[in-house]
């Protein structure tokens, strides 16, 4: 193995819910790394300024698109704007996302349904759409961006649990229907990750963060780029139908020598 089987430069990615957090540090990091990438999210005036800024930097160009992922046809316009101007997707990022605090009792039904359009159908929505041209162009790259909630529960947020553990399903089963197209799927699995999200409900900042530190529990969207770079890089050519944890420190139960 060699560097260069990291490098995916030549190629067109589009990255859903980049203009912040893990899908912008996504898709900086694509773009620094030559592809001409899609910065996308459901409000322009927040994927322009990502686009702009990346347009700045050396590497490939960033074309922003509005677009809501719970939304059939918006999905494809993106797809037809993307294809008609940097031509055919190579990889695709499910990495939209969304969630609130509540008990179970006090989740709506539309709340449900709002958090499972979200997390689940919309990516069921973006891969059913990007695979038909993957499909009809000889592969492409999936990588689900999923959460240790999908694995350990969440209390006071079972429906983004529910979600994401879907997900989690779908990459698995549908990396073996689509490996005859040469299409790869995995995911990634993040622990805490200093967004700002985390920023706002916990006052974790992400200039806090002492990337040497092994032990440690909350980690950066740049560290959550690296995987899903290696994920659809050649390096991970024999990778298929996994999500990778990253997560920092095991959380491991604290038991005593005797057991009790």
């Amino acid at each position: 193995m060699t560097a260069d089987e990291f490098q995916i430069s030549g190629s067109t990615a589009v990255v859903t819910g980049s203009s912040s957090g893990i899908g912008r540090a996504i898709v900086e990091r694509f773009a620094d790394q030559g592809l001409d990438v899609v910065v996308t999210s459901r409000s322009m005036e927040n994927v322009e300024p990502v686009a702009a800024a990346i347009d700045e930097r050396s590497g490939g160009d960033a074309l922003p698109i509005e677009c809501d992922i719970t939304d059939w046809a918006a999905i494809e316009a993106l797809v037809e704007e993307t294809t008609e101007t940097f031509g055919p997707i190579d990889i695709w990022v499910n990495n939209a996302g969304a969630s609130f605090v509540a008990p179970f009792e006090e989740v709506s039904e539309n709340g449900w349904q709002t958090i499972v359009d979200i997390n689940l159908n919309g990516a069921f929505n973006c891969t059913r759409i990007v695979g038909e041209q993957m499909r009809e162009n000889d592969g492409g790259t999936i990588v689900n961006v999923s959460s240790v909630a999908a694995r350990d529960g969440a209390p006071r947020m079972i429906h983004y649990a529910a979600a994401k553990a879907g997900l989690n399903k779908l990459t698995w089963t549908l990396a073996n229907e689509w490996a005859e197209y040469d299409i790869r799927i995995n995911g990634v699995m993040p622990g805490l990750v200093a967004t700002e999200g985390l920023e706002s409900q916990e006052g974790i900042v992400a200039d806090d963060i002492d990337r040497t530190s092994v032990d440690r529990e909350i980690g950066l969207p740049d560290e959550i780029a690296t995987v899903t770079q290696f994920l659809a890089s050649p390096a991970a050519s024999y990778i298929q139908g996994q999500t990778i944890v990253a997560e920092g420190t095991p959380r491991i139960p604290r038991t005593s020598l005797h057991g009790d």
